[in-house]
């Protein structure tokens, strides 16, 4: 072994551990991305439908509920709109990533009867 090499399988490993580190922490962001925006989605459907149903019976009241089921999922909910019996919801999670701070993810459903009454 050349004297000059000795301590750089050191270097390397070094290297080689923040290269992974970089990465895990890459895909563990990507993944706590996907887990919220699928939350924000599934709030907005679940609200969505709740209002949709509440808009048939009591149109005053459905966006409440749509309200109250986005808190329920740890979402907010941003707008909500009754037209007929169409309910529009738009839901909204805030999130903070690494090195890219807090972003805002959105989500946005509509729902009513399959069949439109004439």
């Amino acid at each position: 072994m050349n004297t000059k090499d000795r301590g750089s399988a050191t270097l390397w490993g070094v290297a080689l551990m923040g290269l992974l580190m970089a990465v895990a922490t890459t895909l563990a962001t990507v993944g706590s991305v996907r887990v919220a925006r699928h939350r924000v989605n599934n709030a907005a459907d679940l609200s969505a439908l709740a209002a949709a149903k509440l808009a048939l019976i009591a149109p005053d009241r459905a966006c409440e509920k749509a309200a109250a089921l986005a808190t329920e999922n740890g979402v907010e909910l941003t707008e909500c709109k009754i037209t007929g019996d169409v309910a529009d919801i738009r839901t909204a999670l805030p999130l903070s990533l690494p090195l890219l701070g807090t972003r805002t993810l959105t989500g946005r459903s509509r729902a009513g009867p399959a069949d439109p009454r004439p």
